[in-house]
Order: structure tokens, then C-alpha cells, then sequence
């Protein structure tokens, strides 16, 4: 071959290199990915830059990332050298993961939206971070969040931080996207990263997962590690798998749940923890009682209308279909005090005093004083929810330990289990909530949507719940709640697998966010 040839030969090389497209990411599950980083059609580095090049062009409205991890091309190619060695640590191995901003991980700020944490640089990994990390998994970044996780005022704006702004939902930007994993739930319909993962007290993984058209799962509370997760209640709080499917909110979840020595209260999260990927049945609708939750009314005409289209979904599946039409729970409106107000002076007290030195807010009174003479703090609302919090007494205050026990009795044991008992069924089904309502910071409407939601009855009991996409009113997504017992993650997620596999009801955002008017 003379030069001249070479040369041409050289030049038609590169405009061909010049001219591929750039790998796709949107709608990929793990599978996906895994199955083209097999075949050599991507490494986990393009991949990870694949994604934060997404992140550069499809998040500029809903505000959905709040930092970028400065080291996610380092891991990923450390993903890429042990996969050339044979070395795979999982199927999460070279996985790009956005983790809400509230959840420590070593070198970056966990802030909590909030400017008063700016400077709290993780010096380690929360444990539940960890085991991800150890899987092989990147850290992508962080992703935005309603201050505090909607913990400090009663007429918050969901979505909303004064470090990250406010995230508007990737459907149409004039609504919300719920909260308080508002930027896990954006991110995850606009495929920012691969998986999402966010944490919940009272539907904060549910709800945005609902209203931006994904699965999501509650787990138990203490299946997963809470240890380096800003607290609101340890009563309560749980981080949570976002993700555009069951199978990949099921894999994200085998990674995530196990004991951690630090947190005594997943001492038996070991010993209940499973490949719930291998559990996963299409089939497992067939012959399975299930009960529907038709004393859960308030619902719209249009959202019970997507409702009654998913149970004959289910029917057609093979599941037998209860209908419970009674069943109230007890009033604890009569008992003083509050379980959350004292849980979180008490658990972030605890969090904050291991904070690095430059953290100044040193306990909640602390917080409360800058967050109130801080003007960039003070945008949208108020502190009504801390000045309760701030004078709380402490866990053995007679009214905290009361409420506590009649709320988790009431929802739990003579809730949800007498429920299943009763009736005879496996697990529970609802709406789990309307679609997103418009962002109103004016009259302050909470989370841009009124009405019923799945979130508390499981939540207070510490049992998990799972929401599945089940179609849409007006082209806002919505989904269907699967509710079961303590340890039932396994169950939930096969009859919601099944679900999914039978309805497909996602259907990722247009691509016209940021198109109309604000």
C-alpha cells in the first residue's frame, strides 16, 4: 500500500470514528447494559460519560442533579480494567448510580439541600453506599431533594432546596415531582444514570416514583443500613431503589439490604435479605389473593378509572381479587406529641455531632438559628415543623414512647396484618396516589397534589411498599401500590414483576420538558 493510500485509508478511518453515534442510554435496564458492556459494544467509561453528557443536556429545566461525582470516570474504568481481568464483582459492576443528597458518600458534601451543610464532606461511605461500591457499582453523583426531605416546614414546596434549586418534573416542568427523592425520581424517568436511589420516612421513594413513571420499593425499615443517611426518624426512615423497572429495582435492592453493626435495628436484615432478582415470577399473579383497598377512597374519577384498568389487568393474570370495602384504623389524634417531631431532634442531633469541623450547625437549635437569618434558606417557607421539633424532650418523654407504640400496633400488627389475615391475601392494592398537580409556591399546595396516597398506612407500620406504573391521566404518569407484611420485599416485587410484565404501562417523558411555559 503507497502513502497516498495509507493516507486516505487513515482519513476515512477517522471520519468513520468521527461519524458513530454516540452509545444510548435512555431506557437501558441493567440487563442492557450489562449484556453491551459483555459484548464489547461499551465500556463502563463511555458509558458514564454517556450519561453525564445526558445530564448536561436533558437536565438544564428540571434541576434534577445537584453534584456530579468528580471521580465516577476513575471507578468506571476501574469497572473496565477488572472486567478485561475477568474480575466482575456483580451485575452493578461498572453501573452508573445517582444517590440522593442526602446520603453520605467519602469525598463528596452530603447536604441535604440545605446551605448549612455545604461543608460536610463525607470522610466514608454510608453503609449502604458501601456495599454498592464493593459490588463494582459508580457513584455518578448526587441528586437534588426537598430541603430536609420536606422535614422543616408545613407549607413546603416539594422539590424544592436551597443548594439545588427547585426540580420540576420531567413530564411537564410546571408540575412537580413530588418528594422528597424528587431529584432521584426526575433523574430516573430522564435516564440520567442507570439507577436511582432515594429514601422515604412517609412516600418520599413512592410518591416521586408514581408521579415520574417509575418502580420504586419502601423497604422494611432496617433491611437496608440508615447509618450516614441524614435522619428524620429511625422509627421510619429508609433509603429505597428508583428504577424504570422491577428487575432493576430488584437487583439494586439485593446490593443495597444487609445488618450493619452500627445500626442495631437491622440486626435481622441478614438473615431476611435475598437475591430477589432469582425470585421474580411472571407467573406469580396466578392463584394469588389479593386484596383491594377500596376503604382508601378520595380518589378521582380519572385516576380510579386507570385503577379498575390495572385490576383487570391483574384478574386477567391470574389473581383473585378480594374486595375489603370496610376497615378504619385507629384515631391517634387524641395522643399529645409527635413521633417524627421527636425522632428527628433526638437522630439528627446524633448525625450532626459527627460532622467535620467545618460543619457549624452542631445540633438542631444550631440549624434552626442560621437557617432562619440565612435570606438564600427563606425563599419559599418557613421553619414550623423545627420550632415544634427543637423543644421536644427525648425519647422517654410518656407521650412519644405511647404514640409511638399505638401507631405502629394500629398500622402494623391490627393494620396491615390483620388486613391480609382476615381477608386471606398475600398483599394489598391502591392507587398509589394522583398524578403530579402544578407547582404552586404561592398558596403552598404540598407536593403539588392533593388527595389519597398509599404512603402512610406502610410507612408508620415500617412494612414495605412497592409502586409499579400503571398508566396515566393526561399524560401524567400514575401508579399501583403493592402493600404487604414485615420482610415481604420478595412477594411484592414478583407480583409486581408480573404486573409489569403483563401491562408495560412506562412511558418515559416526551422529550419536550422545558418547552412550555414555567
Amino acid at each position: 500500500m503507497n502513502t497516498k493510500v495509507k493516507v486516505a485509508a487513515a482519513l476515512m478511518g477517522l471520519a468513520l470514528a468521527g461519524c458513530s453515534k454516540p452509545y444510548a442510554v435512555a431506557e437501558k435496564s441493567v440487563n442492557d447494559l450489562n449484556a453491551d458492556l459483555a459484548a464489547g459494544k461499551v465500556t463502563s467509561a463511555q458509558l458514564t460519560q454517556a450519561y453525564l453528557d445526558r445530564i448536561k443536556t436533558e437536565d438544564k429545566v428540571t434541576k434534577s442533579v445537584l453534584a456530579i461525582n468528580p471521580k465516577a470516570l476513575d471507578a468506571a474504568k476501574a469497572s473496565d480494567a477488572r472486567r478485561k481481568a475477568g474480575k466482575l464483582l456483580s451485575p452493578l459492576d461498572g453501573i452508573p448510580i445517582l444517590i440522593k443528597d442526602n446520603i453520605d458518600f467519602a469525598g463528596m458534601a452530603t447536604t441535604a439541600g440545605s446551605i448549612a451543610l455545604k461543608d460536610n464532606i463525607a470522610a466514608q461511605d454510608a453503609p449502604m453506599v458501601h456495599r454498592l461500591v464493593e459490588a463494582g457499582a459508580v457513584i455518578l453523583g448526587k441528586t437534588n431533594l426537598s430541603e430536609w426531605a420536606n422535614y422543616r416546614s408545613t407549607w413546603s414546596t416539594s422539590g424544592w432546596s436551597g443548594m439545588g434549586g427547585l426540580t420540576r418534573n420531567p413530564y411537564d416542568p410546571r408540575r412537580t415531582a413530588c418528594g422528597s427523592s424528587s431529584g432521584s425520581g426526575a433523574a430516573g424517568a430522564l435516564s440520567l444514570a442507570a439507577l436511582t436511589i432515594g429514601t422515604e420516612t412517609s412516600g418520599s421513594v413512592t410518591c416521586p416514583a408514581g408521579m415520574n413513571g417509575l418502580v420504586g420499593i419502601k423497604p422494611t425499615i432496617a433491611l437496608v443500613a440508615r447509618t450516614g443517611i441524614i435522619p428524620i426518624s429511625h422509627n421510619q426512615d429508609t433509603a429505597g431503589p428508583m428504577t424504570r423497572t422491577v428487575a432493576d429495582t430488584a437487583v439494586l435492592l439485593t446490593y443495597m439490604a444487609g445488618s450493619d453493626a452500627s445500626d442495631p435495628q437491622t440486626a435481622e436484615a441478614d438473615a431476611h435479605k435475598t437475591d430477589y432478582v432469582k425470585g421474580l415470577d411472571k407467573n406469580s399473579l396466578k392463584g394469588a389473593r389479593i386484596g383491594v383497598m377500596r376503604f382508601q377512597k378520595g380518589y378521582t374519577p380519572e385516576t380510579q378509572a386507570v385503577f379498575e384498568k390495572a385490576l383487570e389487568a391483574l384478574k386477567a393474570q391470574g389473581a383473585d381479587l378480594v374486595e375489603i370495602n370496610d376497615f378504619s384504623f385507629e384515631d391517634l389524634s387524641a395522643y399529645k406529641g409527635n413521633i417524627l417531631e421527636t425522632d428527628f431532634k433526638e437522630d439528627l442531633n446524633a448525625y450532626l455531632a459527627k460532622t467535620p469541623p467545618a460543619v457549624k450547625t452542631r445540633n438542631l437549635a444550631d440549624l434552626l438559628a442560621f437557617s432562619k437569618a440565612e435570606p438564600k434558606e427563606n425563599v419559599l417557607f418557613g421553619h414550623e415543623i423545627w420550632e415544634k421539633s427543637v423543644v421536644t424532650t427525648g425519647f422517654d418523654d410518656p407521650d412519644y414512647v405511647k404514640l409511638k407504640e399505638a401507631a405502629q400496633r394500629t398500622r402494623g400488627p391490627e393494620g396491615i396484618d390483620k388486613l391480609l389475615t382476615e381477608n386471606n391475601v398475600v398483599a394489598l392494592v391502591q392507587p398509589t396516589g394522583e398524578p403530579a398537580g402544578l407547582i404552586d409556591t404561592a398558596t403552598h399546595l404540598r407536593n403539588g397534589a392533593g388527595g389519597p396516597s398509599a404512603a402512610g398506612i406502610p410507612a408508620v407500620a415500617g412494612y414495605p411498599h412497592l409502586t409499579v406504573p400503571m398508566g396515566a391521566v393526561s399524560g401524567l404518569p400514575v401508579g399501583i401500590s403493592f402493600i404487604g407484611p414485615k420482610w415481604s420485599e420478595q412477594t411484592l416485587l414478583s407480583l409486581g414483576y408480573a404486573y409489569e410484565q403483563a401491562t408495560h404501562m412506562r412511558r418515559p417523558p416526551d422529550g419536550k420538558a422545558g418547552q412550555g411555559p414555567l
